[in-house]
């Protein structure tokens, strides 16, 4: 089995039926790893699927393999990729590495503008984050948007972070800032030609060099 026995598409209406499996497989797997979890109703996904706001693996007879939505919070100001989750019979194949990439273009799709952020305890998630450009940061970082805060309270860990303060917990947080990485890109692109001007300099200098030896013969 690889991963082109898999279609990774934007989830719709026609995916809806798949809600309930999805949110019992959420649960199960934060149950086995010992981790928290924001807890999330069939109807909510479904709404997800709905709305265009969610990406859906699917094997190729049918069977329901992996899933992630996209949450956005401070009016848009920030944009979370959540609820990953692989189906247990296909995992190991890449699934959770394909949906994130699917995720994330989606995310930047609708929302060019907006910080992608995550929270995740899963060091294989934090290596996904890493690989698509997000870096660790502080919970300050994030979005303070009341309701995003909320959604924790279902979370087995929910008492640390109150207790935190909100200031850390157990899930390591990520940002993906878009202003920062054009201003980053940009600085790169000047460094770039600059370095093209230092060669293009040197050329020009060896060459008169090279034409002044041969006028001396």
């Amino acid at each position: 089995m690889t991963i082109q026995d898999f279609d990774i598409l934007v989830a719709t209406a026609q995916h809806a039926d798949y809600a309930q499996q999805i949110c019992d497989e959420m649960a199960e797997s934060a149950k086995a790893r010992g981790t928290g979890i924001a807890q999330r109703s069939p109807e909510y996904v479904a709404d997800k699927m709905l709305e265009g706001k969610a990406v859906i693996a699917l094997h190729k007879d049918g069977t329901w393999a992996g899933f992630c939505y996209i949450e956005t919070w401070s009016h848009g100001d920030f944009v979370a990729n959540s609820g990953l989750i692989v189906n247990p019979q296909f995992r190991k194949v890449g699934l959770a590495t394909a949906i994130k990439h699917k995720i994330f273009e989606l995310s930047r799709a609708k929302y060019p503008e907006a910080k992608l952020f995550g929270l995740t305890t899963g060091l294989a998630v934090m290596k996904i984050n890493s690989e698509l450009g997000y870096e660790p940061v502080t919970y300050s970082e994030l979005t303070q948007d009341e309701d995003f805060w909320k959604g924790c309270r279902s979370c087995v860990n929910y008492d640390i972070l109150t207790m935190k303060e909100r200031k850390n917990c157990m899930c390591t947080a990520m940002l993906f800032d878009p202003a920062e990485k054009a201003k980053h890109a940009e600085g790169e692109k000047a460094k770039n030609m600059e370095r093209k001007a230092t060669l293009f300099e040197r050329i020009e200098n060896a060459i008169k060099s090279f034409s002044q030896d041969l006028k001396i013969y």
